[in-house]
């Protein structure tokens, strides 16, 4: 225990140390701002989501179409002859 304390009374190294400050003038710059091309990449994307939902609406009513040629009502009746055994 006498070790713990020694320990914990030892000084600690200082993390305040000071950093080299960068002036604002030799920051690197962009070529294009952030926003720029966000506003880019706002049309595409919209475009993309309106495409799918319409290409999702259209798969939906291919299937409900299919649906309905294969229901058993609206199929035309086939007329099978009867087949005759010979004993």
């Amino acid at each position: 225990m006498f070790t713990a304390l020694l320990f914990l009374s030892a000084p600690m190294s200082t993390s305040n140390q000071k950093l080299p400050e960068i002036p604002a003038t030799e920051t690197p710059k962009t070529l294009m701002p952030a926003e720029f091309l966000l506003s880019l990449a706002t049309g595409p994307m919209l475009i993309g989501l309106l495409s799918s939902q319409a290409i999702f609406s259209w798969l939906q009513a291919t299937g409900i179409a299919s649906e309905e040629v294969f229901r058993g009502y609206s199929l035309p009746v086939l007329h099978f002859p009867e087949l005759v055994k010979d004993d």
